[in-house]
């Protein structure tokens, strides 16, 4: 009988550094997708203050950090990170765990943005998308969940299927902005 093992997805595409921008791997821990059972958004948000000390993230935003915390994921959804759900979550919404079906990168360097925004439409100006703030978009058309989450970094999530189209769409786009800058 085979014996399976648990793998990262990107484990053998990543780190990667190309003009100063910094790719790695990023394990955000448990991740549990969190939507709120209609008419029942303030007893989730009471439920989720009470138990993790977080309250509902604003459209757009997150609550908390990368390594505990919520992150706004679309309409009435959002994605609980670094902990596991407690405290009743269960009775105002409907609670989907996801550990296993994102690959998450972190993007670092003076340059992330200008490689990432050869990939997404959404506007990375530092006065527009803030530290904290999230877009749901579709960088070479796979859906992802994109946070901004220091001055030069961006936390990118795709579906776990994506990964190496993922890892490869940025080394291309980070080639691209090498040879426009010289390395």
């Amino acid at each position: 009988m085979a014996e399976l093992k648990a793998r990262m997805p990107l484990e053998r595409l990543l780190p990667m550094e190309v003009a100063g921008v910094r790719v790695r791997q990023v394990d955000l821990g448990a991740m549990t997708l969190v939507m709120p059972y209609r008419g029942r958004d303030a007893a989730l948000s009471d439920a989720l203050k009470a138990a993790h000390g977080l309250r509902w993230p604003e459209r757009g935003r997150m609550t908390g950090t990368t390594t505990r915390g919520v992150l706004w994921f679309g309409r009435a959804q959002a994605m609980l990170i670094g902990m596991a759900p407690e405290g009743g979550l269960e009775e105002n919404a409907a609670v989907v765990d996801q550990s296993d079906a994102w690959a998450v990168v972190e993007i670092e360097g003076d340059r992330a943005a200008e490689a990432l925004a050869r990939l997404t439409p959404v506007d990375l100006r530092p006065g527009v998308f803030e530290v904290g703030h999230i877009a749901r978009t579709e960088p070479s058309h796979m859906t992802a969940s994109l946070t901004r989450t220091g001055e030069a970094t961006y936390l990118v999530m795709v579906f776990r299927a994506f990964a190496h189209t993922l890892v490869h769409e940025l080394g291309a786009a980070l080639e691209g902005v090498a040879a426009r800058v010289g390395r």
